[in-house]
């Protein structure tokens, strides 16, 4: 199988973005699969859903060794995040029967954005206020665990329904529900999405809405990059990475509302 490199390239540069901020995947890939390589955006979603939870695999192991993962905050966010990624893997195949593909895309996109502005506003809030809670390691309180196996549903049924989301929408709320370092939050965020996009590509292929050839080619260059990106969290200071959190965001932002 021949690999164009110039997609491995792109796969590279999206990687370390993940890598380092646990954003940039469907956000980037997706509308550049979409509108450069004219790729059917069902096809292009499942693309990226399957490619980037094998970057995601890289990308854990690299962030578990650093010990940058937060496992009771991942527990709990999975319990809701795998039964959400196949309800919306499967409503985004009920909804397209009945509206056209477009429209539901734009839809979705438009309300992401604004989610992601609202989150991004509340991040720099905490941050400046410096209301910063200590990092825990005690179990999630009750109400703080259905929080967390909410938001974990609700972010895999987007990322089911359009391969966007699960880096943004963990970032942008984990960081508000259950303070942890920024370098624990990209590790956390990248072992669940994961998970999620995982499931989410699992089924896409089972409904043939995958380019097998289009992924070797991204994992060519993601997989170096998301180790590039994963290690520069704990070397860069934390202050770097909350930044490159806080304009991820609102790269996601905008890319979604200028649709």
């Amino acid at each position: 199988m021949t690999v164009d490199w110039k997609i491995a390239c792109v796969g590279f540069v999206v990687g370390s973005l993940i890598g380092l901020t646990g954003m940039g995947g469907g956000s980037v890939m997706t509308p550049l699969m979409i509108f450069m390589l004219h790729m059917h955006p069902t096809v292009a979603v499942g693309t990226d859903l399957l490619y980037s939870s094998v970057t995601k695999v890289v990308g854990s192991i690299q962030h578990i060794y650093q010990k940058t993962v937060d496992f009771l905050a991942f527990r709990w966010l999975a319990y809701g995040s795998v039964p959400g990624a196949l309800i919306g893997a499967t409503v985004i195949g009920l909804l397209l029967r009945h509206y056209p593909e477009h429209e539901v895309n734009t839809l979705v996109g438009r309300l992401l954005g604004v989610v992601y502005i609202l989150a991004l506003a509340a991040m720099i809030w905490r941050w400046l206020a410096r209301h910063r809670v200590k990092p825990t390691t005690s179990e999630p309180k009750p109400t703080l665990r259905w929080k967390l196996a909410s938001l974990g549903f609700f972010a895999g049924a987007v990322v089911g329904m359009t391969s966007v989301g699960s880096g943004s929408l963990y970032i942008a709320v984990l960081g508000l529900l259950y303070p942890i370092s920024a370098a624990k939050l990209v590790g956390t965020d990248i072992l669940q999405g994961m998970l999620v996009t995982g499931v989410g590509g699992i089924a896409h292929l089972a409904f043939g809405n995958v380019d097998l050839p289009m992924v070797f080619a991204l994992l060519c260059g993601s997989i170096p990059g998301i180790l590039v990106g994963s290690r520069m969290t704990v070397r860069m200071p934390e202050w770097a990475v909350q930044t490159a959190i806080v304009m991820m965001l609102g790269w996601s932002s905008w890319n979604l509302l200028a649709k």
